[in-house]
């Protein structure tokens, strides 16, 4: 990877029309801080836990309305924030454990 400042944000923007409606899905947002802990501050190990957590949310079957899918669990923005912030939480808990 080239050196240099970088730029980590989702492709498709913040969602400033659906700001306040708890309607986001914030997966892109959250990977995309995994993005800069990794390439743009060297933190592997956290942005690992990261991404491991957001595949944790996902195979716990929790969606926003624009990936949701019958036999999965609808969440808004916050809810599903929050389940991200659970799976960190195990796993820190876990290598803490180690």
């Amino acid at each position: 990877m080239d050196q240099g400042p970088g730029l980590f944000e989702p492709i498709h923007g913040s969602a400033p029309d659906i700001a306040g409606q708890d309607k986001a899905n914030p997966f892109a947002t959250v990977l995309s801080a995994a993005m800069l802990l990794k390439y743009g501050l060297g933190e592997v190990e956290a942005a690992e836990r990261i991404e491991s957590a957001v595949l944790e949310t996902l195979n716990r079957g929790f969606r926003t309305a624009d990936i949701y899918s019958a036999g999965t669990k609808l969440v808004g923005c916050k809810q599903l924030g929050e389940e991200i912030l659970k799976s960190v939480e195990s796993h820190a808990s876990a290598a803490a454990a180690v």
